[in-house]
C-alpha cells in the first residue's frame, strides 16, 4: 500500500473540497513530506489518477490563464470514501505495513468509531504475535543470535521489532479504552496536529514558494 493514496484521500475528505495546493499545504503542515513519499509531484499525480478512477470528483473552478492548466478542486466520492476507510483499516491491522502507511492511518484513526478502532488494533496484536512465531520457529531468542552466526542478528532485530510493536499497540489500546481522543460519532473531531489549514493560512512548514500550477 502507498501512503500517498491514503494521505491525499484523507486530506481532501477533511476539507470537503480542496485544490492541489491545499492538499500539499496540509500534508507539509503535518510533516508528511518528511516521513512519507508525499512530495508535490506525487500529490498532484495522485489527485489526477484518483479522479480518473472515480475516487475523487474534479471541479474546474477557474479557467486556464497564460497557457496554464485550469484551477481544479477535488471532492471525495462515495467510492473514494469506501477506499479511504479500507486503507485505514488495512493499515491498522497489517503488521507488515511500512511505517509511513501506519503513521498515515494513525492520523485518521479517529474517523472510525471507537469500538472498531479497538477491534482493529486488537487484530494487529494478533498479527504481530503470529508473525513473531513465524520467526521463532527458526530462531530461539533465549539462545541468542549467535546460534545462527551473524545472520541471527536479522532475526533478533525482527523479534525485538515485533515485541516493541506489540507493546506500543497494547498501550494505544489501553489509552483508547480509557477514553482518550474523540472518535466518529462522539462529537467535534480533534483538529490539532492534523489541522486543516484555512484558505490562505500561512504554513510554517512549507518546503518552498508557491508557483504557477500549484492549484491544479
Amino acid at each position: 500500500m502507498s501512503a500517498i493514496r491514503l494521505l491525499v484521500l484523507g486530506a481532501v475528505r477533511q476539507h470537503g473540497r480542496a485544490h492541489g495546493y491545499q492538499v500539499r499545504n496540509d500534508l507539509e503542515y503535518w510533516g508528511a513530506h518528511e516521513w512519507s513519499n508525499a512530495k508535490p509531484g506525487s500529490i498532484y499525480h495522485a489527485l489526477k489518477q484518483m479522479a480518473k478512477q472515480g475516487l475523487l470528483l474534479a471541479h474546474e473552478i477557474a479557467p486556464s490563464t497564460a497557457g496554464g492548466p485550469p484551477r481544479m478542486e477535488y471532492e471525495i466520492t462515495d467510492k473514494g470514501t469506501e477506499e479511504y476507510l479500507r486503507l485505514v483499516r488495512e493499515a491498522l491491522t497489517s503488521y507488515d505495513q511500512k511505517p509511513d502507511v501506519l503513521a498515515s492511518a494513525l492520523g485518521f484513526i479517529a474517523d472510525l468509531e471507537r469500538e472498531e478502532a479497538l477491534k482493529l488494533l486488537r487484530d494487529r496484536v494478533l498479527a504481530i504475535q503470529e508473525w513473531r512465531k513465524s520467526v521463532t520457529d527458526y530462531y530461539t531468542p533465549e539462545d541468542g543470535p549467535g546460534q545462527l552466526g551473524h545472520i541471527g542478528e536479522i532475526m533478533n532485530l525482527w523479534v525485538h521489532s515485533a515485541d516493541v510493536g506489540e507493546e506500543w499497540t497494547r498501550g494505544l489500546i489501553e489509552r483508547i479504552e480509557g477514553g482518550a481522543y474523540t472518535f466518529a460519532g462522539e462529537g467535534e473531531p480533534f483538529r490539532g496536529v492534523h489541522a486543516v489549514l484555512a484558505e490562505g493560512e500561512s504554513n510554517p512548514y512549507a518546503t518552498g514558494e508557491r508557483h504557477p500550477g500549484d492549484d491544479r
